[in-house]
């Protein structure tokens, strides 16, 4: 205790500190620091943005391989462990789990905050300063974006104005696809929601599942109304039209007691007689599931031999699930209640299905359920179809992308222009609001004017043309009076020219693009409030060689 009382003022607060803590302050010991940090996390993904982004290559610690520019997919398999661009990635993440789209546009954004924000602190502002101007700038974009709305999805089950909606927030990650994704995606999000209009269109994500079938080409993707279970069914019954299914929680076998117990069998006489009690029980079962009606069994567990035997010889389909969350996806594609005890069941707890059968579909073999009237399921399954498991891992985020986009158009379907339109308005007019403005604010603000640049600038940049001349383009349609000019225009990568966004269809989402901006500004204000990081020692003791090194 005596020890740990002294202090050595010359070494500072590391003195008062463990062995092994490292300390870090001040503008050029931490600030700086984390915004390098930040710089680099933020300049790794813009080469991923658009449809013209590059993709990544990404070998987790499982030593996985991923190929994407899902920017979600990279920070997760990344494993940041920068504190500050730790902060960047959970923001990220946090967009992701909201709204599924624009995880990029936050790193991007909020590193580009961070990097006009450095040229700031170089020229002797102070961080309060940048912060409150950040802040003041944040408050205004968000008073001025509802006046460039250019659209609203007011109909979700609208199906012509959901695939427009859709085809620019797909396109961004699978291009060339959107139109065959975009009317998929629309097709089994409207299959789930109430058919009743009266009643607000609401979208569930779980029911919208995806079955990915390796083999064939991505225009192949079909939708089903109901599911694919990607396994084989277990007897020899492959086919059942309107079937009435009964779906048991627990495994179709003779039952275990929970007691330890002995049988004494004296000849073979008592072990025949044993084994016909068993079969008998079972066969009674297995009649009484037949004689109510059902035509189709499905079991959240082992299947015996003797129960399969008998499940064939009353002409039943098996269907056997080791997941109770594929089990709770089939219930609700089919109205059934899943039952725990083996035997027959009411009519109210059968399922109905217009057909269920086995197809072999690229060398696998699945089982899929189909409904014909939509009021009959509430699940529907996306089959995607692509030759490699990347292609398919690719478009399933695309399309969970899509699911969302969805979900966040049931409850606002105010749409923006898109190709960098609403950024490059957004910094033109925040510019014009940062000359108003007396204060020392006003660098700030015009900072953070040009920090939303970053996104038309890096959509130009990853489309291969020079960005000066035309960013410079790009500025000049938005504050001259043409007929070219206007604040809709944006960036066209196919005609490396202006285009106007909101008559080519190029459309965001306003809610999915306030919650990113509320996201970035927020990880860029946090980051820049740091002024010192103290890291303790890593617990544990010396890590050990690695397998196969030489001797240190």
């Amino acid at each position: 205790m005596a020890k740990s009382m002294n202090l050595n003022a010359a070494a500072g607060l590391g003195g008062m500190l463990k062995d092994g803590h490292k300390v870090f302050e001040g503008v050029h010991g931490a600030v700086l620091r984390n915004i390098e940090a930040a710089k680099a996390l933020a300049l790794m993904v813009q080469t991923s943005m658009g449809p013209n982004g590059m993709n990544k290559l990404v070998i987790n610690h499982l030593e996985k391989i991923f190929v994407t520019s899902d920017s979600a997919t990279i920070m997760r398999e990344l494993e940041v462990a920068h504190p500050a661009a730790k902060i960047l990635v959970m923001a990220g993440e946090s967009q992701e789990s909201e709204f599924g789209d624009n995880t990029n546009f936050v790193l991007s954004f909020a590193g580009e905050l961070l990097k006009q924000a450095e040229e700031l602190l170089i020229n002797g502002l102070h961080t309060a300063e940048i912060v409150l101007g950040y802040e003041r700038a944040h408050k205004k974009l968000l008073e001025i974006l509802p006046e460039l709305v250019v659209r609203t999805v007011a109909d979700v089950r609208e199906r012509q104005d959901l695939v427009m909606a859709l085809k620019p927030i797909i396109g961004t990650k699978q291009y060339g696809y959107e139109t065959l994704l975009s009317n998929l995606v629309a097709e089994a999000a409207l299959a789930t929601m109430p058919p009743d209009r009266s009643r607000k269109a609401s979208l569930n994500m779980d029911h919208v599942r995806i079955a990915k079938l390796r083999g064939g080409d991505v225009s192949n993707s079909t939708v089903v109304k109901g599911m694919i279970m990607v396994r084989d069914s277990e007897g020899i019954v492959k086919r059942a039209t309107n079937a009435k299914v009964i779906v048991f929680g627990c495994g179709i076998e003779a039952g275990s007691m929970e007691a330890k117990g002995t049988v004494l069998l004296k000849n073979a006489e008592d072990l025949m007689n044993y084994n016909k009690s068993e079969e008998k029980k079972m066969e009674e079962q297995i009649a009484s599931i037949a004689a109510s009606g059902a035509t189709v069994v499905v079991a959240n567990g082992s299947v015996s031999e003797m129960a399969l035997h008998f499940l064939d010889k009353f002409n039943l389909m098996v269907l056997k699930t080791p997941s109770k969350f594929e089990l709770r996806r089939i219930c609700g594609a089919l109205g059934a209640t899943a039952v725990v005890r083996l035997g027959a069941c009411s009519p109210e707890e059968m399922g109905f299905c217009s057909l269920i059968e086995v197809k072999e579909i690229g060398s696998r073999k699945v089982t899929v359920f189909s409904q014909e009237l939509d009021e009959d399921t509430s699940v529907t399954t996306i089959a995607v179809r692509a030759s490699t498991e990347h292609v398919m891992n690719d478009v399933e985020r695309a399309i969970d992308d899509g699911v969302n986009a969805v979900r966040t158009f049931c409850t606002d379907g105010r749409l923006l222009p898109g190709a960098g339109a609403v950024e490059l308005e957004l910094s033109r007019r925040l510019k014009a609001f940062a000359d108003e403005v007396l204060g020392i604010d006003q660098y700030a603000i015009r900072k953070f004017a040009e920090a939303l640049l970053v996104i038309p600038r890096t959509l130009v940049e990853n489309s291969g043309v020079d960005i000066t001349s035309m960013m410079h383009t790009l500025n000049a349609s938005h504050s001259g009076s043409g007929e070219k000019c206007g604040p809709t225009m944006g960036y066209d990568i196919e005609e490396n020219c202006p285009v106007d966004a909101a008559a080519a269809d190029i459309l965001d989402g306003y809610a999915c693009k306030v919650n990113a901006i509320r996201h970035a500004v927020d990880a860029a204000v946090t980051v820049l409030r740091v002024d010192q990081i103290v890291m303790s020692k890593p617990a544990g003791g010396p890590k050990p060689p690695k397998q196969g090194a030489p001797d240190a």
